[in-house]
């Protein structure tokens, strides 16, 4: 069996994008889009139960103890999965992006 991907001490947004497709190649995910899309938002909803018990929000006693920088991480990972299933170039769009956002008016 191969060895693990690795990824570098200080990576970029490409590294990670690599990183994530070689290692769901590596533990053999398949990644579904459709599916995907749905683990997005429940990830995104676990960051926001992770902040809202961090500021000390109402919580289930019973709830498990959440890390709102883990949970950022499962939103990333799965964010970056469909960008690679859908062959996005995340740093690419992000500065196309960031252009568009330079001259917008905000209000």
């Amino acid at each position: 069996m191969a060895d693990h991907p690795v990824l570098p001490p200080q990576p970029t947004l490409a590294d990670i994008q690599r990183y994530v497709d070689e290692t769901n190649t590596y533990r053999g995910h398949n990644v579904d889009l459709q599916y995907c899309v749905m683990l997005l938002c429940e990830e995104v909803g676990e960051v926001a139960k992770a902040v809202r018990k961090s500021i000390g929000g109402k919580m289930d006693p019973n709830s498990k103890d959440t890390h709102v920088d883990e949970e950022a991480a499962d939103v990333l990972w799965v964010l970056t999965a469909i960008c690679n299933g859908l062959g996005i170039d995340i740093e690419q769009a992000f500065r196309a992006k960031e252009e568009k956002n330079k001259v917008r008016v905000w209000k």
